[in-house]
């Protein structure tokens, strides 16, 4: 159950969207968090302000606010107006707060949920995107932010290290901060019959100072669409990998709704590389529906000893997976979602529902 409402108090526009929708799914699968004895902890939504205009010369200002049952995002863009053939500019102020059940979360029953292994992370960033002008298929995004990472534990206290002991940043103090150079290319193309996208992202860490991280990280994702009659097949295939320093948070997590479904987020694997196939075929139902049969898998390429401290031996993950299952797409004017139940390799069923991203 959901609301929205759009105000207009002159130029500026505000748009509003509270839900609650995600409570009870998101309750079955991270059921070993304790909710909060406040209302509002199980309130999910967001809150949008947007002025088009803010100094008279075309320039935008966005406001953002992302809250989820445990996660929450605030985002602060100004908006440079775009003089022709030059990139648009965009000065961004972020910071976000989550579980790390990526990388620190314990798997349970069978690996197809994941517990929380009492690690949150706070990131504070501040930097500048460079936005090209877009071509006919292709489009890229380049930033340098400065990053700021610190971990607590469920009781909002700053931490350096996790309950084995092991240091959960790279400085071994209770944060991390990074300047980070990042560049991503997309590429689109798509007609009646098929549609192909990819997506390449690659962070270079500087050494403004002496104890920051230096590193170089990339991720890729490619996706392929094939329309069969009534049906439509699609392929994805995502991957990664990072080299230099590295800090546990930073590692390649496998497993969960848009990566292998029917294990737990991260529950497969945390490594320094990974690679993620998907494969789905839907079927129209009726002009809302779809039926959908799916096949996932994914490695972590034996790099899970390569993250500091090696959590995923730790926990048990087996470092790859294989799930498949079948589900329903639902098209509305709220946008797409999905409802899936997936199979791991022990024969192990979990639900899933959140917004429909394969092939994205």
């Amino acid at each position: 159950m959901g609301a929205q409402k759009s105000i207009h108090a002159g130029k500026a526009k505000i748009d509003v969207n509270v839900d609650f929708t995600h409570k009870l799914c998101t309750s079955l699968m991270l059921n070993t968090f304790s909710s909060a004895d406040n209302p509002l902890s199980l309130v999910i939504g967001s809150l949008c302000i947007k002025h088009p205009n803010l100094f008279g010369g075309s320039e935008k200002l966005d406001v953002s606010l992302d809250k989820g049952l445990y996660d929450s995002n605030i985002l602060i863009a100004y908006r440079r107006p775009r003089q022709e053939c030059r990139a648009h500019q965009s000065f961004v102020v972020q910071h976000s707060f989550s579980p790390e059940i990526g990388t620190h979360g314990i798997p349970l029953n069978n690996f197809s949920r994941s517990g929380s292994g009492g690690v949150n992370l706070s990131r504070l960033s501040v930097g500048m995107d460079l936005k090209e002008p877009v071509s006919s298929k292709w489009s890229s995004t380049s930033s340098i932010k400065f990053e700021h990472v610190r971990p607590f534990n469920d009781d909002g206290c700053s931490i350096s290290r996790d309950c084995d002991g092991f240091a959960l940043t790279y400085s071994g103090r209770p944060h991390d901060s990074m300047v980070v150079l990042k560049h991503e290319s997309r590429f689109a193309n798509a007609n009646d019959r098929s549609c192909f996208h990819f997506n390449l992202q690659i962070e270079q860490g500087i050494p403004v100072l002496s104890k920051m991280i230096i590193f170089n990280r990339f991720k890729f994702a490619a996706s392929k669409g094939i329309k069969l009659g009534p049906t439509l097949l699609l392929t994805r295939l995502t991957g990664g990998s990072i080299v230099g320093d590295m800090a546990p948070y930073q590692a390649f997590s496998i497993g969960g709704l848009g990566s292998v479904r029917g294990y737990g987020e991260g529950a497969v694997g945390s490594g320094r590389s990974c690679l993620v196939a998907n494969s789905e075929l839907t079927l129209p139902l009726n002009k809302v529906v779809e039926g959908a049969v799916f096949m996932d898998c994914g490695t972590d390429l034996r790099s899970g000893y390569l993250v500091p401290g090696n959590p995923a031996l730790r926990q048990g993950k087996p470092g790859s997976g294989v799930g498949m299952g079948c589900g329903l797409r639902f098209k509305s004017q709220f946008g797409h979602f999905q409802l899936d139940y997936a199979i791991n390799a022990f024969k192990q069923g979990t639900f899933y529902f959140g917004l429909s991203n394969l092939g994205s």
